[in-house]
């Protein structure tokens, strides 16, 4: 048997009753086609970078479950016919790896009393001034060395 991991994006105007009943009919597929329900994270409601189906919204559930290649391809079915299902994707799930809910890229409010970066004045030692006052500046780069 395969480990495998469905991502499902739902129709966010759905009932939720209805989104709880296709997870509970994955999972229904999966256990009498063999396989084993490992688990099932509900991502909730996120934004859309696009539009599909002039829905700017979807609700994300993650389920990972071990089953034969028939049994996906019975679930690809079901979910493909199910109008609650926007899109929905399948993966080998790799061993080890933890897939979690993405976080907001929305970085915390910085607080008013945080400290601020100061610029600190830098000396410069006496001797790399003279250096630079001693350099010829009269040749003339900006034609790049070519003359006409």
């Amino acid at each position: 048997m395969t480990t495998y991991e469905i991502l499902l994006m739902l129709d966010p105007e759905g009932a939720e009753a209805h989104q709880d009943e296709l997870v509970a009919r994955v999972r229904e597929l999966v256990e009498t086609g063999g396989g084993t329900w490992r688990s099932h994270d509900s991502w909730g409601r996120r934004r859309l970078t696009y539009e599909i189906g002039k829905k700017a919204e979807g609700v994300y559930h993650l389920v990972v479950f071990e089953a034969e290649p028939a049994t996906l391809a019975e679930i690809n079915r079901v979910l493909k016919i199910d109008d609650g299902v926007m899109r929905h994707m399948a993966t080998k799930h790799i061993e080890g790896s933890r897939t979690s809910a993405p976080r907001d890229d929305t970085p915390p409010p910085a607080a008013s009393s945080a400290p601020q970066a100061v610029p600190v004045p830098v000396e410069v030692p006496a001797a790399v001034e003279e250096d630079v006052e001693e350099t010829d500046t009269s040749a003339d780069t900006s034609t790049g060395g070519e003359e006409e």
